[in-house]
């Protein structure tokens, strides 16, 4: 049985033990230990390196690499992981998965390395990329427990590892060949640092116009109109391809807006009777604009990274 091949998933999908083994055996080469960054090794039910430093495999499938450092509270909680998996599962942001597999496909460098999906979440656009790739591995780097535990089920070559993106990641110099960072926060620096030259970063955001209809009756959060800017500076030492625009609207019920906002960081800022109160006056199917933008860094062989991004605004 070939783990690289996405038919070789049981019959529901998930991918079985020696699967989810075989794929953080593959990743285990690119990690670093997060205590001394030592060498990670796979041994029996944990990864360690050569000065003791272990790190247990959940039982479902993932590893928690924070050693203790992660900011608190900055985490997707259990809902709003539950409510991201409904809303991507009814294939609402499919042609952004679309866009993202062509593009990697496109712009895969010919050298080893992970795909590398910062504050991946539930793995659910990594899983899409390592499709279109089929002879890479993929790491799903995210704080959120909830989240790895699915990411730990979303594909064969996935590795789902528990890692703020603000501190240093736990991957070795050079060891991705491919970055992705799909509204979360960037941190330029460490991108700078794992990304092997001539790899690829690949960043979505979210557009001016992305969800507008849904700021004024609910309360949403705004987008930040000085993104565009801000990324041509920090990453001005790559080269960049152009920006895609993924462009659409959606017919929304109530149930739909109510997991819509509930998977993004809107949902900290509105209570849930306050969200359900404002949901109910709208009409059902309510439409909304889906407004995205993916950009294509490469890094040439010496870059300078510049100062570090804060998060995206939008879901």
């Amino acid at each position: 049985m070939d783990p690289r091949n996405p038919a070789c998933r049981q019959p529901d999908g998930i991918p079985s033990p020696s699967e989810r083994r075989r794929a953080l055996a593959a990743a285990a080469a690119y990690l670093r230990c997060p205590v001394c960054g030592g060498s990670l090794h796979l041994g029996g039910s944990r990864l360690a390196c050569r000065r003791g430093h272990g790190f247990d495999i959940a039982r479902q499938g993932y590893v928690n690499l924070t050693a203790g450092r992660a900011r608190a509270g900055t985490a997707d909680t259990s809902a709003m992981v539950a409510a991201r998996e409904r809303f991507l599962g009814r294939g609402h942001y499919q042609p952004l998965a679309a866009a993202l597999q062509s593009l990697a496909a496109r712009h895969d460098p010919d050298m080893p390395g992970l795909v590398a999906d910062l504050a991946g979440g539930t793995g659910y656009y990594l899983a899409g990329i390592l499709d279109a790739l089929p002879d890479r591995y993929g790491a799903c780097l995210d704080l959120s427990v909830p989240a790895l535990r699915r990411a730990a089920r979303a594909h064969t070559r996935v590795a789902a590892l528990g890692a703020d993106v603000w501190q240093p990641l736990p991957l070795a110099d050079h060891s991705a060949a491919l970055v992705v960072s799909i509204f979360g926060p960037r941190n330029a620096a460490e991108t700078g640092r794992v990304l092997t030259p001539g790899g690829t970063l690949l960043i979505a955001t979210p557009g001016t116009r992305h969800l507008r209809e849904l700021r004024q009756p609910l309360g949403t959060i705004g987008i930040d109109r000085r993104k565009r800017q801000r990324l041509a500076g920090t990453y001005r030492d790559y080269a960049r391809s152009g920006v895609i625009s993924v462009n659409y609207q959606l017919n929304l019920d109530h149930a739909d807006l109510t997991a819509l906002v509930s998977m993004g960081p809107s949902v900290r800022h509105i209570t849930p009777q306050a969200l359900a109160a404002r949901i109910s006056s709208l009409p059902s199917p309510f439409t909304v604009t889906v407004d995205l933008q993916i950009r294509v860094f490469q890094r040439p062989a010496a870059v300078t990274t510049r100062r570090e991004e804060k998060p995206s605004i939008g879901n």
